[in-house]
């Protein structure tokens, strides 16, 4: 698969992951519409691409004694990221907010937890 459709499908996943994770968790509010999607979608892509794998080997010793939980608190920092990003750059009437830190560990389960689910179902195409 050429690189612009590797980026391409990565930014509709990601965008349908949010999506699906605001539909589920109800507290998770956003504004924006689509163009939230497809701007979180493109955000979580770069930040999953060039971030998470850092955290992953900075952070490899408590992902290792927790027996991979740990990555749970790497997909909230995704999640927190994103929303804090949104905030800082303003793009017009896009916003992500979560209610408390709560909120943002059971959406990094339940964000993670559809992202596995979305490229389980891509691979085996």
């Amino acid at each position: 698969m050429g690189l612009i459709k590797k980026i391409l499908l990565g930014v509709i996943l990601n965008g349908l992951a949010l999506y699906l994770l605001t539909l589920i968790i109800t507290e998770i509010q956003y504004t924006g519409g689509i163009k939230f999607f497809v701007i979180g979608g493109l955000v979580v892509g770069i930040l999953n691409t060039f971030v998470k794998p850092i955290l992953k080997i900075l952070t490899f010793p408590l992902i290792f004694l927790t027996v991979g939980l740990f990555m749970i608190v790497i997909n909230a920092f995704i999640l927190w990221f994103l929303s804090y990003f949104l905030g800082v750059i303003e793009f017009r009437d896009v916003t992500l907010t979560f209610p408390n830190i709560g909120s943002y560990v059971i959406g990094a389960v339940v964000f993670g937890l559809i992202n596995w689910a979305e490229h389980l179902i891509i691979k085996n195409k």
